[in-house]
């Protein structure tokens, strides 16, 4: 991620018709990220995120970060993704999810790595299957977002 990613991203995905309606969650501030991007470059032992290109310019970013199921030796990673708007239902957003999975699986100990959209995001559903996820099942009002609690699907994909 460069400083000129986060720019042309900042501009793609800090409104509410940037991001869509299941990754809305209100005005945030991009300070952090910038200074997380000067500090570390957006890499860090407890997650990162990367910049998705097509075409030779930012197009989203995908994001990972450790997730715990018990104790910290049954941790995982959860993935994120954001795709501007003009560049989704393309096939950008799987492949990327896919590349993710592929380094995370080769760089690091991990034995599972998860996702989780909400129930009513079909386009999301699709491309986590298409990247090799399952869905594992719903966790029920699990998120707050626009005003009220929403319903997420649970997916993964494992090592072996």
């Amino acid at each position: 991620m460069t400083a000129e990613d986060l720019a042309l991203l900042d501009r793609a995905l800090l409104s509410p018709e940037g991001t869509g309606t299941f990754q809305w969650f209100g005005f945030t501030s991009a300070v952090r990220l910038r200074s997380r991007l000067d500090e570390d470059g957006l890499l860090g032992p407890d997650g990162g995120m990367l910049a998705v290109h097509s075409a030779g310019r930012a197009v989203g970013r995908v994001e990972w970060f450790a997730s715990s199921w018990g104790r910290a030796s049954s941790s995982c990673w959860s993935i994120a993704i954001g795709i501007a708007a003009e560049h989704r239902g393309r096939g950008v957003g799987t492949r990327a999810q896919a590349l993710l999975v592929e380094h995370l699986f080769a760089s690091t100990r991990a034995e599972r790595i998860q996702a989780f959209t909400d129930v009513e995001n079909e386009a999301e559903r699709r491309a986590l299957r298409r990247a090799g996820f399952e869905e594992e099942g719903v966790l029920r009002r699990a998120q707050w977002r626009d005003g009220g609690w929403h319903d997420l699907v649970l997916a993964s994909v494992l090592r072996s």
